[in-house]
C-alpha cells in the first residue's frame, strides 16, 4: 500500500524504440513493464503485418500472425496462425501451434530450476553470456536517466491506473496509434470486433 498518495514515482512504462539499421528499419519495438498489473508474465511478441490480399481471399477479416515466446510463467513458444475454417465457407480462424515446456518434457524425475537459480549457477561457473554487457548497461542509463531526472525536476505526474488492470488506458492507445499493434485476440471476441475497437480509439 502506498501511503504517500502524491508521489510521482513511476510504476508503469510503455516505450517505442527503433533499431537504426537496414534490417529493422521502420519496425517498432514496444517495451512495456509495470507493477500491480492484472497478471505477472514476461513474454516477447512478434506480430507480423497484415497478409497482402487476404481481404479478397476470405469472407472475414484475417487476423495477424504472431509469434509468442513466454519466458515466465509456464515457458512456452507458440505461433498464432490462420487456418481456413472447415466447410465450404472461406473464413479465417486463428489457432495456436504450441510448444509447452511442461507438457513436452517429462519433469517427474527432473528439477527445473527457476531463472535466478540458473543465473547464480552461471556466476559460480564464470559464465557471462546471460548477463548484460557493461556498454549496453551504460547506454540504457543514458537513455532513461534524463527522463527520470525530468520527472523529478518538473514534478511530472504519472498516468493513474487501477491495481489489477493492464495499466493506463493511454498506454494501449499509444501502442495502437503509434505502433500499429493489434492486441492479442480476446476469448470469444471476433477479429472484426477487435478491429472496430482499435479503430474507435
Amino acid at each position: 500500500t502506498i501511503e504517500n498518495k502524491n508521489t510521482n514515482t513511476p510504476t508503469f512504462a510503455a516505450i517505442r524504440c527503433f533499431v537504426n539499421n537496414s534490417r529493422w528499419a521502420g519496425v517498432p519495438f514496444i517495451l512495456k513493464a509495470g507493477k500491480a498489473l492484472d497478471e505477472r508474465k514476461c513474454e516477447v511478441r512478434v506480430q507480423l503485418k497484415n497478409a497482402p490480399g487476404a481481404v479478397y481471399m476470405f469472407d472475414s477479416n484475417c487476423p495477424r500472425n504472431e509469434l509468442v515466446m513466454r519466458l515466465q510463467p509456464n515457458e512456452t513458444i507458440y505461433m498464432k496462425t490462420n487456418v481456413k475454417q472447415p466447410g465450404f465457407s472461406t473464413v479465417a480462424v486463428q489457432k495456436d501451434m504450441e510448444l509447452n515446456y511442461n507438457t513436452q518434457f517429462d519433469m517427474s524425475h527432473r528439477n527445473n530450476p527457476d531463472a535466478y537459480t540458473r543465473l547464480m549457477l552461471d556466476v559460480l561457473r564464470g559464465k557471462q553470456a546471460p548477463f548484460v554487457r557493461d556498454d549496453e548497461l551504460k547506454r540504457s542509463w543514458e537513455i532513461f536517466t534524463p527522463l527520470l531526472h525530468q520527472i523529478e525536476r518538473e514534478n511530472k505526474k504519472p498516468l493513474i491506473y487501477e491495481q489489477g488492470t493492464r495499466g493506463p488506458k493511454e498506454a494501449d492507445n499509444f501502442v495502437a496509434k503509434k505502433c500499429d499493434y493489434i492486441e492479442p485476440m480476446e476469448s470469444g471476441v471476433s477479429h472484426a470486433t477487435l478491429l472496430h475497437k482499435m479503430s474507435s480509439l
